[in-house]
């Protein structure tokens, strides 16, 4: 899991894991990054093999700054697993990103260098950044972005009538149905919406009997706010800045940054002003990344 690496000549005691899926990807850049680490601090290189193992490696990482090798998901793995233990304010992380393009969207939003020298570099000496952090109600995470997409449309031919014997069964069922409880809110009428209630810092965006198309709340990575947007059916845009944000409705599934949560029927996200501490490259280039776009 582990492997001992001579000290570099710098003061710095840094712990380097090394997500799997990186070394699987681009062994080069690993080997690189390694490099250019050991030669500038303390290193010591852990190679977790398992989700299991990354999470140890963190936690028994003591005066060692943690440095991730890897792509956003292990990047909000370690922030998640700081999280929890309620580290994440006390320390700093850098990252080396590592992976397929579509995987370090997050990391390159944030303004951390693509390469794996410059990364490696900024992580011996950029500049710590305090960045917002979006935590839900169940104790989630979120770095950047936060979406509630348009449902996806309905299976083909899931509304062709049937025929015959199977056109009486379905209709004696809509029946039954239709007796037993009324019917939900028709999607048909307004397809690729949401019905939702939307608050944000307890004022009403959104309720039940407005189609919602897509519900957005991004960080705006400092000073405390999001930016929350939502879009109606009808194509008009509320948009609002907030710290707090509560959707409620059907079940419904979010996409935060790039991982996929729910269904759930209730989620509250708020923002923690300056809670995690991430290496830039310097002043000049984390002003750039406060104004980053998701």
């Amino acid at each position: 899991m582990s492997a001992a690496e001579p000290p570099g000549d710098g003061d710095d005691q840094l712990l380097v894991v090394i997500d799997p899926v990186a070394r699987r990807t681009d062994g080069e850049s690993v080997r690189i990054a390694k490099d250019v680490l050991s030669a500038g601090a303390h290193a010591k290189i852990c190679l977790p093999d398992t989700p299991e193992e990354f999470a140890r490696a963190l936690s028994r990482r003591g005066a060692r700054r943690p440095v991730v090798v890897g792509d956003d998901h292990a990047l909000l793995r370690a922030v998640a697993q700081l999280h929890r233990e309620r580290e994440l304010a006390a320390g700093v992380l850098s990252l080396i990103p590592v992976g397929a393009a579509h995987a370090l969207e997050v990391a390159h939003a944030l303004g951390v260098p693509r390469g794996a020298v410059a990364a490696a570099r900024t992580a011996l000496d950029g500049a710590v950044r305090r960045l917002d952090l979006l935590i839900d109600d169940s104790d989630g995470v979120v770095l950047g972005r936060l979406r509630i997409p348009a449902p996806p449309p309905p299976p083909p031919g899931s509304g062709t009538p049937h025929a015959g014997v199977t056109a009486v069964w379905d209709t004696c069922r809509s029946l039954v149905t239709s007796l037993v409880r009324p019917a939900p809110v028709a999607a048909t009428t307004n397809p690729g919406t949401h019905r939702l209630r939307i608050e944000a810092d307890g004022v009403l965006l959104s309720d039940l009997d407005t189609p919602v198309r897509d519900l957005s709340v991004t960080s705006q990575g400092g000073g405390g706010l999001a930016d929350v947007v939502v879009r109606t059916g009808s194509g008009e845009d509320v948009t609002v800045e907030a710290k707090a944000v509560t959707v409620s409705g059907a079940d419904f599934r979010y996409r935060a940054d790039i991982q996929t949560g729910g269904p759930v029927r209730t989620r509250t996200w708020t923002v923690r002003a300056g809670a995690w501490g991430l290496m830039l490259p310097g002043p000049a280039s984390a002003d750039a990344a406060a104004g980053a776009r998701w």
